[in-house]
C-alpha cells in the first residue's frame, strides 16, 4: 500500500501559530512551514519520523511565524525561504517583539525568495507558491501535492525550487488517500480572514487574494490556516462572512 504524506501540525508559541511539518514517507525528506517558536517540539516530530529538513518556509514574517527560523536553521542547516516583499518586515523583528512585550528572537539569514508561480520540490511532493498579499505585503499560500516519482532521479541536496505552471487541481488531485492541500498562512481562517490593521496590511488586497487565488480551488480542498482549526475551500466559500 502506498504511503501518504506525513503532515504534522504543531501549534507553537504564545499565539499558537500552526507550524506544519511535511514529510515524504519514502525518502524522509521534509519541509517545515512557519516554525514560530518551540523548536524542541518541532525537532522531536522530525526525529520521530526520521525526517531530513530540505527547506524552512515562512508564509509571512510576523514574529509568531518566524521566531524559530534561526534556531531551526542552526539545527538542520536547511535554507530559509520567504517572499521578498516581507523582507523589510522581518528586518524589524525587534519592533514586533517590543509591540508584543517579548524577547527579540535571533534573525536568520534569508537564503532565497519564493515568488508567485514557483514550486518547491522535496521527495515525491511539491509546494506551489501563491502570492496572497493583504495580511502582509509578502504573504504566501502553498498548494501541497504529490508528484510523480522518478525512481532513477537522484535526491537533491536541498529542496528544488523551480518555475512551474499552476497545478491543475481537480477531482483527480484530490485522491482521498493523499489529497492536495492548502497551507493558507494568516490569509484565510475558518470563518475569518487575517487582520489587516498592522504594517503593510490591506483589507482590499486580502479579499482580492482570497477570492481570486484561494476560492477558485476545489471545494473539497482542505485548508490549514496559520492559526486555529482546519477548514475547506467549500466551507469558506459558503460560510465565511468576509468573502461571501
Amino acid at each position: 500500500m502506498e504511503q501518504k504524506l506525513i503532515h504534522e501540525v504543531v501549534p507553537v508559541g504564545m499565539l499558537q501559530c500552526n507550524c506544519s511539518i511535511l514529510g515524504d514517507p519514502v525518502t524522509h525528506e521534509a519541509v517545515v512551514v512557519d516554525p514560530g517558536d518551540e523548536i524542541e517540539r518541532i525537532t522531536e516530530v522530525l526525529r520521530e519520523h526520521r525526517l531530513k529538513v530540505r527547506a524552512i518556509i515562512s508564509t509571512h514574517t510576523h514574529i509568531d511565524h518566524v521566531g524559530g527560523l534561526a534556531g531551526l536553521h542552526k539545527i538542520t542547516g536547511a535554507p530559509v525561504l520567504i517572499h521578498e516583499a516581507d523582507l523589510d518586515l522581518y528586518r524589524h523583528l525587534e519592533l514586533q517583539a517590543q509591540w508584543l512585550g517579548v524577547r527579540t528572537p535571533p534573525l536568520a539569514d534569508i537564503d532565497d525568495f519564493l515568488q508567485e508561480g514557483e514550486s518547491l520540490r522535496w521527495g515525491g511532493y511539491s509546494a506551489h507558491v501563491l502570492h496572497t498579499p493583504g495580511h502582509t505585503p509578502g504573504s504566501i499560500s502553498l498548494i501541497v501535492e504529490r508528484q510523480a516519482r522518478d525512481p532513477n532521479a537522484p535526491s537533491p541536496a536541498i529542496a528544488l525550487k523551480q518555475e512551474s505552471a499552476a497545478p491543475k487541481i481537480g477531482p483527480s488531485s484530490l485522491n482521498p488517500s493523499d489529497p492536495a492541500r492548502l497551507l493558507a498562512g494568516d490569509t484565510l481562517f475558518q470563518n475569518s480572514i487575517g487582520r489587516t490593521d498592522l504594517w503593510g496590511g490591506s483589507h482590499e488586497k486580502i479579499i482580492e487574494s482570497i477570492r481570486e487565488k484561494l476560492l477558485v480551488l476545489p471545494d473539497e480542498m482542505v485548508v490549514y490556516p496559520g492559526h486555529g482549526p482546519e477548514t475547506t475551500i467549500g466551507a469558506e466559500r459558503e460560510n465565511n462572512p468576509f468573502v461571501r
